[in-house]
């Protein structure tokens, strides 16, 4: 099943949510940004989307953070 994805990303000293074509934020901090995805992706998950929140690493690429039904909400260590 396709995940449904939240991305964060840093823009120079911010940082934002891309969700589909849309973005949010800014954020003051990554780990700011990070829980309001996962909060929303929480939400999403609740009504049956399977969710993921990630960080928009090197080179382009997705890696994952957090997972509906697989790490803890509210998240841990962040």
């Amino acid at each position: 099943m396709p995940h449904t994805r939240y991305i964060v990303v840093q823009h120079k000293d911010e940082w934002l949510i891309k969700f589909g074509d849309e973005e949010y934020g800014p954020y003051h901090s990554r780990a700011e940004a990070m829980l309001f995805a996962i909060d929303a992706a929480q939400k999403l998950g609740e009504q049956g989307e399977n969710t993921q929140v990630g960080l928009m690493g090197e080179h382009g690429r997705f890696r994952a953070e957090w997972s509906y039904g697989k790490d803890p909400y509210p998240p841990q260590g962040l």
